[in-house]
């Protein structure tokens, strides 16, 4: 792996400059966490730097070796945010003029933080790769340089001042780094310095399941260019990974593992619990995937690293991501149990459970026969779910976990009473689609169909994606037609016509 090139990235990373503007974060432990894992956790907390975000590191490295010629023509970025907020700061601090591309759904915070440091702002598209192409169009017409957040020497070598940073500051013996990747250049920085220095420690990158270009990129061999991806995590969301990067994380990585929103939410807890700092989603991702590898491999023992790469959350996401953090934790599970409509039915049920905490309760009368009953149920761990549902099957009580469910986290448990008998072909389709103002008139107008809708639930949650549950009445001759009907809204869904929680609940 001592390639000429990545042992040119140890020079510039060794000389890079960054300490202009940048801190160096510190390493600290987590000491509830590692309590409770059994191992020595520590976080590298570059929340802590000056724009809440490790980009800074890379925006003002690639920056301060621009030609003064350059500077003075001005320098454009695309970005869902935090890269925004470093390139700002950035040619604050240089005296030039900075052009920020953000998506549509970046979150409001940022966009304004990149104003208040004197960036000019413009909106464009749903995701980073929208945004990069109208700025590289915009970098052509007006003579501006353009700052990749990524995919550039100097912009990975900024990031890899972090990996020095934490050989530099503990004399543990560590194990594993864990860093997020959303285009890769924050996962490159550290592996090429870390495998140059000291190449026993693994360097693991972390991805969403729904957002993990690189991880399908390495197992392919090539950069693949993903269709859609998830935008809860939205500093990470990234359609296609860098060049550069890409082969650096393809040589350089031990592995790369995916995590979902409630692990994300989590580990979001995990970090607050300890240090009382609240993480955005991608700041969170280092540290799920390091409890995931965790649980996968039984460590011990070990000294682990999180980079918690950043902390730009919006407040009103704070209301979503406590709601699934008892989920992520498996202190939480939701389930749906059928108990006969007779009187005593629900204090069998009470009785059942024990001391465990009901955290939600959801019913509604629907026939004299039998109850369907949407609980929310405080469990001790994600195994104690298996132990739940033997209890009430032993009792005569059938239920299902819907603890993994998205449709009955997001839809059903606000829904419940709401079945009809009236709707004979009845398809139910959840949507998702970038929250900005405007975004579900749009989509109303978008369903316009000749078919009837017979459901619809739509809850603003504070996230940067709007989730929809919608149900049509469609004729089993027009299946082809309504399949059609989809692919050409261009928005990405889900067929939940046999979703489980539909069919108990609403069906």
């Amino acid at each position: 792996m001592n390639t000429p090139s990545y042992s040119d990235y140890l020079i510039r990373i060794l000389t890079a400059a960054v300490y202009d503007v940048a801190v160096e974060t510190p390493l600290e432990q987590a000491r509830g966490l590692s309590r409770r894992a059994n191992n020595n956790i520590l976080l590298k907390r570059e929340d802590l730097q000056p724009v809440f975000s490790f980009k800074i590191r890379g925006a003002y490295n690639k920056m301060a070796k621009l030609p003064k010629e350059a500077l003075a023509r001005g320098i454009i970025a695309a970005s869902a945010g935090n890269h925004a907020q470093g390139v700002a700061l950035s040619a604050q601090r240089l005296g030039c003029r900075a052009v920020i591309v953000m998506p549509e759904t970046t979150p409001q915070i940022k966009i304004d933080a990149v104003k208040n440091r004197g960036g000019e702002v413009v909106l464009k598209g749903v995701s980073y790769n929208d945004a990069y192409d109208y700025a590289v169009k915009l970098a052509e017409e007006e003579g501006l340089t353009y700052i990749a957040p990524f995919d550039d020497p100097d912009v990975i070598a900024g990031q890899g001042t972090i990996g020095m940073e934490i050989l530099r500051q503990t004399s543990e013996s560590i194990h594993a780094i864990f860093v997020p990747i959303g285009g890769g250049g924050l996962a490159a920085g550290v592996a090429a310095f870390i495998k140059q220095v000291r190449p026993e420690i693994k360097v693991i990158g972390v991805q969403t399941n729904d957002s993990c270009c690189m991880k399908v990129s390495i197992a392919k061999g090539e950069r693949v260019e993903l269709k859609d991806v998830g935008l809860f995590s939205d500093g990470t969301a990234v359609k296609l990974v860098g060049e550069e990067t890409f082969r650096i994380c393809r040589d350089l990585l031990d592995e790369i593992i995916t995590v979902d929103t409630d692990a994300i939410c989590g580990a979001i807890k995990d970090i607050f619990d300890d240090t009382r700092s609240i993480m955005e989603p991608a700041g969170a991702l280092a540290l799920a995937g390091l409890k995931a590898y965790i649980n996968r491999t039984k460590a011990e023992g070990e000294t682990l690293v999180a980079v918690t790469s950043g902390a730009n959350i919006n407040f009103h996401r704070l209301r979503h991501v406590s709601e699934r953090s008892e989920l992520g934790e498996g202190n939480e599970g939701i389930f749906a149990v059928s108990i006969p409509e007779k009187p005593g039915s629900f204090r069998k049920f009470i009785n059942v459970l024990g001391n465990r905490n009901i955290t939600e309760f959801n019913y509604r009368y629907g026939d004299d026969e039998t109850a369907h009953i949407f609980v929310g149920i405080q469990t001790a761990g994600v195994q104690d779910l298996a132990k739940i549902s033997a209890d009430l099957t032993a009792a005569g009580l059938p239920n299902t976990d819907l603890t993994d469910n998205e449709v009955a986290k997001i839809h059903t448990r606000y829904m419940v009473g709401g079945r009809t008998h009236k709707v004979a072909n009845e398809r139910v389709v959840s949507f998702e689609f970038p929250e900005r103002p405007g975004a579900l008139a749009r989509f109303l107008t978008r369903m316009q169909s000749d078919w009837n809708i017979t459901l619809f639930h739509y809850r603003n949650h504070g996230a940067d994606y709007g989730r929809v549950l919608v149900g049509v009445d469609v004729p089993p001759q027009d299946g082809q037609a309504f399949a059609d009907f989809l692919d050409g809204l261009d928005y990405a869904y889900e067929d939940e016509t046999h979703n489980a929680a539909y069919k108990l609940f609403l069906g």
